[in-house]
């Protein structure tokens, strides 16, 4: 660096290894924790296909306050807030259930009651066959968020913009209610004008009268006092001081209506008595519309913005943050946000959270953040609270660069020509139009141009990639709402409106070839404060890791320098007393400036063991003796040597920490020392990154010794191909499979190891064309002809940028499982064969036995008739008993075949109407019914798969029954109704869902009812509970019921007590599965 008469004062070197940086960053792409990290500090559960949960991590169980044990079995209805109407469902369930993943926002509810938003992400696994199998659900806390947009409604800083804003219907009104003032919002949403309505209605002339009344209403029982319909209503909250936000329905004046959010503030006088009212309202598009665009400028803003909670946690944050710490959003809302700052900066940065957490607005605070790759980021804040809701809204800007590039120097002319003059900066100054007035040294080394060349001739844009200015253009048209041409006013637009402006952009060389530079813009002004120009500082990539970013003016960045938290800027006299300690040198080292200018030394805060040695070594190197002391830390600058060294420096609470320090020799006009300049860095980082690199290259170890264990480990016979079908890499099942070494697999074709190779081609074609391919069978044959037949499963993968690098595949030994299936259909077609002869035996038996049973009861009758009379007592008596012993047996015999006849004789499913047969049956019983006295009500019953004829014997069996076991003196009273299966919930199914529920049929009556010991036994074949002369029967029929049930997939059971009736339930699914082929 020179002064005015061009001597030398001074040299600056700035420079940082990248080395550790880029290994880190390689290794990150690779880092296999993402998952874990997920599992760790998201919301993740598990559920089967009927929606039970099987698998909940610890963020559910912390934050729905349940434990894993009480969510296990249940669905996800448990923490159902009923937020969400069914159409919400019905779209989520429609989504999962055709194989799609679903994102939305959902509103639960903890144990305890409490309300909490989630950001949900819900996908199907799909199970071998393509049929879901799970649903795994990965949730995000989005209360914070949620809150704060609560929170936007009720910000007094927004009442003026709001006011006069078109967005809002801004209403003011006397005491009484009549409208004073209707701003052009208001005019806008509800179609009057202001003089149509000032001084001759209330906002109740224009709203749903009906909501007004209800509003009334509720408000008289919320509060105790009754409260008219009409104005009062809308205001008699803040009349009373209370905060009243409320949705209300608008009648424009063409009769439309639309929903509005009103918001009502009292407006009161001096004396705190109320004048008037203000009702400020949205209607529900507009509050959409405004919250995408700030999503939008959330997401698409290079600015940091996020939300954090007073107990230290994000709560929301921009991509941003993602982009500039290199952390996932995940990672960054799993911690205190403290964690992330610099051990150095905590301490402040904790004093300033605390402020803001007690109502005070932070402003232009820095402190440094710890990207993903070890490295520091600083960033500039500015931050309010929102007390109510426990928040802090942020806005952050990254200064890094800038601060750099910032390096202290007493001679600003100093530093303006020796970066103007840099080779390691391009400077290009402009005229207001654009055209290259000045193109310095760096310039031309970086683009290949000569001065000559490029000077009155072209703008900068001509040697910019001309896509990217062209993209430049459109988001900026974007950001800042106006059109902006592609060209040279894209790179300078937002320095022509005095908007700092500092971004990447592709220069184009002279040969063609291009570099990634970082470009700040600057416009140049005369003394009248008119752009005469514009002034272009760029660096490529590396240059800027290295290097500051040049400033025009030399006096902003000594100023920045010396408010910067990343350098510790400390300038001496030349007897090296201290005379400025800038703030990272007080954030440093913890004295305040006060404590040391013009008291001691840099050598006073030094290590003094390290200051002698350094003292002694430069004796030797120099061969001149220096004295320990400041002597030491600045003899080679004092004799003009560059001189950059490590130090150890001291605290004021006595804490050290390693520094790397520059020392500059400041000097006057004439070239004398007239100070020094010591601008040190905090060396901690770069250490820590260099542990962090041994540890990633650890883990990166363990990481792929870890993934070859998995890939030997399998019992299956693993395999990768290329797309061709190459093998590329096996594991040990596949070289016993085929019979072959590793060395002679690899590189050989797939298919050559299989008995129909174009098969096991086309099976590599498929998975290519499908990407995922289940139980594809093959026959392997191995090298000595022996053949095992295998069951594939294989899917397509690629590498980090989504290119195709192959075929994954599993081979599965299936030769056992294909012999258990032939047998299986050997026993199955046995079974068949016998169920066959069986039913011939008891049609034949049923024939047989019922013959000589008719001609009993026919001769029997017939002896009765003739010689009844002429028989004696007994000889009758002998008689009714043969006769009734008879009728018995028939009956038996008729019971049995019926039973037998469930399963053989069925007729196929079909809808049946339960109602009507139920109601068909009740017909067939009225005999029975008036004989007793008794009624059967019939209830709602669905229509269900089912066979018909036996769903009227199962229900004429258990009516039949009920009406049949009655209570002496007591008429039996029989009730049949129907209900789904666990209904509890169903409003958050989706109607596919809900119809696919089972139904439970209760036959329910007021008879003898029975003890439950014996329910096992009462549907069992001959199995009764009572005396045999008691009540007619077999005790056949209940077995008959269960049979059916059990065809139709059901289940039945009874709950009972002696003389307290009994309730049958038969559980039934609408729609009966499919029959299973045994393959």
């Amino acid at each position: 660096m020179r002064d005015a008469r061009d001597g030398i004062i001074g040299y600056l070197l700035i420079g940082t290894d990248n080395t550790a940086r880029k290994q880190a960053e390689e290794a990150l792409r690779e880092n296999y924790a993402l998952l874990r990290t997920i599992h760790l500090h998201s919301i993740v559960s598990v559920t089967d296909q009927a929606g039970r949960i099987v698998d909940a991590n610890e963020g559910f169980c912390k934050i729905s306050g349940y434990s894993r044990d009480e969510l296990l079995g249940q669905t996800h209805r448990i923490v159902n807030s009923g937020v969400q109407d069914r159409a919400f469902w019905t779209d989520m369930w429609q989504s999962i259930t055709a194989g799609q993943p679903w994102r939305g926002e959902i509103c639960n509810r903890t144990k305890e009651g409490a309300l909490y938003w989630v950001d949900s992400i819900i996908a199907p696994f799909m199970a071998e066959d393509g049929h879901t199998r799970r649903y795994i659900s990965v949730r995000t806390d989005i209360t914070a968020r949620k809150q704060a947009e609560e929170a936007l409604l009720k910000a007094g800083a927004l009442q003026n913009a709001i006011f006069n804003s078109a967005n809002f219907s801004s209403i003011a009104t006397d005491a009484k209610g009549v409208i004073q003032i209707f701003n052009v919002g208001a005019e806008q949403m509800l179609g009057y004008t202001a003089d149509e309505v000032m001084n001759k209605i209330t906002p109740a002339d224009i709203s749903d009268p009906q909501e007004v009344i209800a509003r009334a209403e509720a408000l008289s029982v919320e509060l105790g006092t009754p409260i008219a319909p009409g104005f009062e209503a809308l205001v008699f909250k803040a009349s009373r001081g209370i905060e009243d936000i409320y949705e209300l329905t608008y009648i424009r004046k063409d009769g439309s209506r639309f929903p509005a959010v009103v918001s009502v503030t009292a407006l009161r006088d001096a004396q705190n008595a109320i004048i008037g009212y203000l009702l400020i309202a949205t209607d529900n598009t507009a509050r959409k519309q405004a919250e995408e665009a700030r999503a939008r400028f959330f997401a698409l803003s290079r600015d940091l913005f996020c939300t954090i909670g007073f107990d230290g946690y994000f709560k929301d944050l921009n991509p941003a943050w993602e982009k500039t710490l290199g952390y996932t959003r995940a990672e960054l809302l799993a911690v205190p946000f403290i964690e992330f700052i610099h051990t150095d900066d905590r301490q402040a940065t904790a004093g300033e959270a605390e402020k803001i957490s007690g109502g005070n607005t932070l402003i232009a605070f820095e402190n440094r953040y710890r990207c993903k790759d070890g490295s520091y980021r600083t960033f500039l804040w500015s931050a309010t609270p929102d007390i109510g809701n426990q928040l802090m809204f942020g806005a952050a800007r990254d200064v890094t660069e800038a601060k750099q590039a910032e390096e202290a120097l007493l001679k600003a002319g100093a530093l303006q020509n020796a970066i103007f003059n840099s080779a390691n900066f391009s400077s290009i100054a402009t005229d207001a139009k654009g055209v290259i007035q000045i193109f310095n040294v760096g310039a031309e080394r970086m683009l290949g141009y000569t001065a000559d060349e490029v000077m009155n001739k072209i703008t900068p844009a001509d040697i910019s990639d001309p896509q990217e200015v062209i993209v430049r253009a459109e988001a900026l048209s974007v950001e800042l709402g106006t059109p902006i041409a592609p060209g040279f006013e894209a790179l300078v637009f937002k320095a022509s409106r005095g908007i700092e402006d500092i971004y990447e952009l592709t220069y184009i060389r002279k040969d063609g070839s291009r570099f990634p530079a970082v470009v700040s813009v600057t416009a140049l002004r005369d003394v009248n404060d008119a752009i005469i120009g514009y002034l272009l500082i760029g660096t490529d990539n590396t240059a800027r890791k290295q290097a500051e970013e040049a400033l025009l003016k030399a006096g902003a960045l000594q100023n920045a320098i010396f408010n910067s938290a990343n350098f510790s800027s400390i300038a001496t006299d030349a007897k090296g007393v201290i005379q400025i300690f800038n703030v990272g040198a007080e954030r440093m080292l913890g004295y305040t400036a006060d404590e040391v200018m013009n008291k001691i030394t840099p050598a006073d805060i030094s290590d003094p063991q390290e200051v002698i040695v350094r003292a002694e070594a430069l004796s030797v190197e120099l061969g001149t003796p220096i004295a320990p002391g400041f002597e030491a830390l600045v003899f080679k600058a004092s004799r003009g040597i560059e001189d950059i060294y490590e130090l150890t420096y001291i605290r004021k609470d006595g804490s050290r920490f390693p520094a790397v320090v520059s020392v500059t020799a400041l000097r006057d006009a004439q070239g004398g020392i007239i100070g020094y300049l010591l601008i040190g860095t905090d060396n901690t980082a770069r250490k820590q990154i260099e542990a962090e690199q041994l540890q990633l290259g650890q883990r990166l170890r363990d990481h792929q010794f870890y993934t070859r264990s998995l890939f030997e480990a399998n019992i299956d016979a693993l395999m990768t191909t290329d797309p061709s079908g190459i093998i590329t890499d096996i594991n040990k099942p596949m070289e016993a499979l085929t019979g072959c070494t590793r060395d002679e697999l690899i590189g050989a074709p797939f298919k050559n190891y299989f008995t129909d190779p174009d098969r096991a081609e086309a099976g590599i074609k498929l998975v290519l064309s499908k990407k995922k391919v289940t139980n594809y069978e093959l026959t392997a044959r191995d090298r000595e002809g022996k053949e095992t037949v295998v069951s594939y499963n294989a899917t397509t993968f690629y590498d980090r940028d989504r290119r195709l690098q192959g075929v994954f595949a599993a081979a599965r030994d299936i030769t056992d499982r294909k012999r258990v299936d032939e047998k299986l259909k050997l026993y199955s077609d046995k079974l068949e064969r016998s169920n066959r002869e069986l039913q011939d035996f008891a049609q034949v038996a049923s024939h047989d036995l019922q013959e000589p049973l008719r001609k009993i009861l026919s001769f029997g009758d017939r002896l009765k008739t003739k010689a009844g009379e002429s028989l004696d007592q007994d000889s009758q008596d002998y008689l009714q008993r043969m006769t009734n012993a008879a009728a018995r047996m028939q009956t038996l015999i008729t019971d049995l075949m019926a039973f037998s006849r469930v399963e053989t004789k069925g007729q196929p499913f079909i809808p049946v109407d339960l109602g009507v047969i139920a109601r068909e049956v009740s017909a067939d019983l009225e005999a029975r019914i008036e004989q007793t006295g008794g009624r059967v009500e019939i209830g709602e019953l669905p229509t269900l798969d089912a066979d018909p004829m036996q769903m009227r014997q199962l229900l004429q069996n258990l009516i039949g029954n009920s009406l049949k076991y009655f209570r002496a003196g007591v008429p039996p009273a029989v009730r049949v109704y129907s209900q789904r299966l666990d209904a509890r919930g169903s409003e958050s199914m989706d109607e596919s869902a809900l119809a696919r529920q089972p139904w439970q049929i209760f036959v329910v009556d007021n008879g003898i009812g029975f003890d439950e010991k014996y329910l096992d036994r009462i549907f069992t074949v001959f199995q009764r509970l009572h005396k045999k002369g008691e009540y007619e029967g077999t005790g056949v029929g209940l077995a008959i019921c269960r049979k059916i049930v059990d065809r139709h997939s059901g289940m039945i059971t009874a709950r009972s007590s002696p003389s307290q009736g009994a309730t049958f339930v038969v559980t039934l699914p609408v729609i009966q599965p499919k029959e299973v082929e045994v393959l």
